[in-house]
């Protein structure tokens, strides 16, 4: 096979800057130095098998965009080097060129076509068509390359979305019965209190009306939390920020819920006399969340913690309980929207929006929001975000 020099090309400014392999197979070594010599003067990256079994093993390992393959080898000639490399998966794509002195004939040729390959070139050579039809196969191999990428991320985008549906389409369904339950409690206890008047019965009047506040209290909880999804989407949601006293925020949460939670105790860790900067209704309304879920899925158990305290700064709060706990795997997704733990799903009630909410409300404190658990043996959920103007302002823009 005889080969042009570098210095015989005349074909200005080829030069590329490629990382994907060229393998060339020949059993003649003074061919394959020169070919390699050739092509990694141009920047390509070349790789070397001086037989057929050699060359199939070394496909088997590593991925190539193109294979030079001389058709007359001992053993093994290119034919059926290129069938059998068409049976790999991995690489039954990669493009292949035969080179050929001897077989030059039209059957040989069309045997080529049969056996794979995408070109066949009879020797001996002129490096500058060579140079040229490898840069071709580059094009097309990039081509095809960023053509499955595009692929692949709209199957991905479709999937993402058909799971956007999945979970709007179940949320429906969910805040339909979730809406309809205290509104079917609150119909049956104002039927029970009238009956109660009409038997002048004061005091079974008085319990109807009371359990009837109850789920009036858990319907506007819904339309609430219904209301603020709705702001998020929209980033209509607004908040007061302003300086206030940590603690009395914090204690504000815990009084409202010990008062409903009797049986539960819920105990304060820490304390934070300093002012911070933020919306202080809105942070109530995270720490209201972490404790009714602490003592919503914990059956069984009747303390929670609540951690708080001031460093460098930053406010940290959390809320510890000693309940079923929440998986690894399941940790990550507990913030998002609409996400709802499924081994739970059918045992605790909820639209599974309220950490979504309370993760939107941190992020907008310039902050963190985060949970560590361990199933059967509790989780604690906690946010850390800055105390200062400066800072908050500043993580908000």
């Amino acid at each position: 096979m005889r080969f042009l020099s570098q210095n015989q090309t005349n074909y200005p400014g080829f030069l590329f800057v490629l990382i994907k392999m060229i393998l060339i197979v020949d059993d003649r070594p003074e061919n394959l130095i020169s070919l390699q010599k050739v092509l990694q003067a141009h920047n390509f990256e070349v790789d070397t098998a001086s037989s057929g079994e050699e060359a199939l093993k070394k496909v088997l390992k590593n991925n190539y965009v193109l294979i030079i393959l001389d058709v007359q080898m001992p053993d093994m000639d290119g034919f059926e080097v290129a069938e059998a490399i068409s049976g790999f998966s991995k690489a039954k794509d990669t493009a292949i060129i035969f080179l050929s002195a001897v077989n030059t004939e039209l059957k040989f040729i069309t045997k080529g076509y049969l056996s794979g390959g995408l070109d066949y070139i009879t020797k001996p050579v002129d490096i500058n068509v060579l140079l040229l039809k490898i840069k071709t196969f580059y094009r097309i191999y990039e081509q095809n390359r960023k053509l499955n990428e595009v692929q692949e991320k709209l199957l991905e985008e479709i999937e993402f979305r058909k799971q956007a549906e999945h979970k709007k389409d179940e949320f429906i369904s969910i805040a339909s019965h979730e809406l309809k339950t205290p509104l079917t409690s609150v119909k049956g206890y104002i039927q029970l209190l009238q009956r109660s008047i009409n038997r002048d019965d004061k005091t079974m009047a008085q319990n109807h009306l009371e359990k009837a506040s109850i789920q009036l209290e858990k319907l506007n909880e819904l339309i609430a939390d219904l209301l603020d999804i709705s702001k998020i989407e929209s980033g209509k949601m607004k908040f007061n920020m302003k300086s206030f006293c940590a603690d009395n925020m914090v204690n504000n949460a815990i009084e409202m819920l010990q008062q409903s939670n009797p049986d539960f105790k819920i105990s304060k860790l820490g304390k934070t006399d300093e002012m911070i900067f933020g919306d202080e209704m809105r942070l109530e309304q995270v720490v209201i969340n972490f404790i009714t879920n602490a003592i919503k899925y914990a059956p069984g158990t009747n303390q929670v913690n609540v951690i708080t305290h001031i460093k460098d700064e930053k406010l940290y709060v959390a809320v510890k309980d000693f309940g079923i706990g929440i998986s690894k795997e399941q940790q990550h997704k507990i913030f998002d929207k609409f996400y709802r733990v499924e081994d739970n799903s059918n045992r605790f009630n909820g639209l599974g929006i309220g950490l979504y909410i309370c993760s939107e409300i941190i992020n907008r404190h310039g902050g963190t929001i985060g949970v560590n658990s361990v199933p059967d043996e509790g989780s604690e959920f906690y946010f850390i975000i800055p105390t200062t103007e400066e800072e908050v302002l500043k993580n908000q823009v």
